[in-house]
């Protein structure tokens, strides 16, 4: 199947890992030319040199802190002076906080809201202009708890509600550009993430192993197991190509049924 993806120009925060390097990966196996973007630059070279290895395709990795919106503004000029043109923008950078509002800090709330929310709309204003031209598309990397928040939820839970929201704003304002954009609500993944949530569960829980710290959410899980980043990144790329060329304000679940809305 032609995912229609060829020389086509993606950057992807937050690629150098995790779901956004799942996608980079079958972003340059579909013929793109794929810019990563995320805050270490040596984590980057290895993600850059690595896809493009397997695929054939040029790959380039951009250090950048989308918190910042000068930094934003100079990785959007280098990918464009660079191959002169913006096809795709994947906003995927940002991480996992959560904490019941009695143990929420003023800190976390801050960077939960500059990295996820503020860094997408520095990338979706610099990169309008040139997802114009192209009448190109935006995915935005949002979980499920955006539409349904827990307990606890806090503040992960609002600042993908935000980008969801942003996600449905944005398709109505850029569709007279031919611009789609649309969201993949990304449920519970194998990840460094959810790694670093076992090894802080081990401090009270010395004898957990992390198959069993994934096995507790199995059962919560209608597919009966927890996914696999590829498995994000594949739906990811699908919004982002010909295939989905009728497809802008959606929000899809990638969660193996978790969720308790549509």
């Amino acid at each position: 199947m032609d995912l229609q993806l060829k020389d086509k120009v993606v950057i992807i925060t937050g690629g150098s890992e995790g779901i956004g390097r799942a996608a980079a990966e079958r972003f340059s196996q579909e013929g793109a030319l794929v810019a990563l973007a995320a805050r270490t630059q040596s984590d980057l070279d290895t993600a850059a040199t690595e896809i493009s290895t397997q695929s054939g395709n040029e790959v380039i990795g951009v250090a950048t802190d989308v918190r910042d919106e000068n930094s934003v503004k100079a990785l959007i000029e280098t990918v464009a002076d660079k191959w002169g043109r913006i096809d795709v923008l994947v906003n995927n950078a940002g991480t996992s906080s959560v904490a019941r509002l009695e143990d929420l800090t003023n800190e976390q709330l801050d960077e939960d809201i500059n990295l996820k929310v503020k860094g997408a709309i520095y990338c979706t204003r610099h990169a309008l202009p040139y997802l114009k031209e192209s009448k190109g598309c935006i995915c935005n990397t949002t979980t499920p708890g955006g539409k349904a928040p827990t307990a606890g939820t806090q503040p992960t839970a609002l600042s993908r509600a935000a980008g969801i929201s942003l996600t449905k704003t944005w398709a109505f304002e850029f569709a007279p550009d031919g611009i789609r954009v649309n969201t993949v609500c990304v449920g519970f993944l194998r990840s460094r993430q959810h790694k670093l949530r076992w090894e802080a569960t081990t401090k009270n829980k010395p004898d957990l192993t992390l198959d069993q710290f994934y096995d507790q959410f199995n059962s919560r899980i209608p597919m009966g197991r927890v996914g696999e980043a590829r498995e994000a990144g594949d739906v990811i790329v699908f919004l982002c190509s010909g295939m989905a060329s009728y497809v802008t304000g959606t929000a899809i679940n990638a969660d193996g049924g978790m969720s308790p809305v549509v």
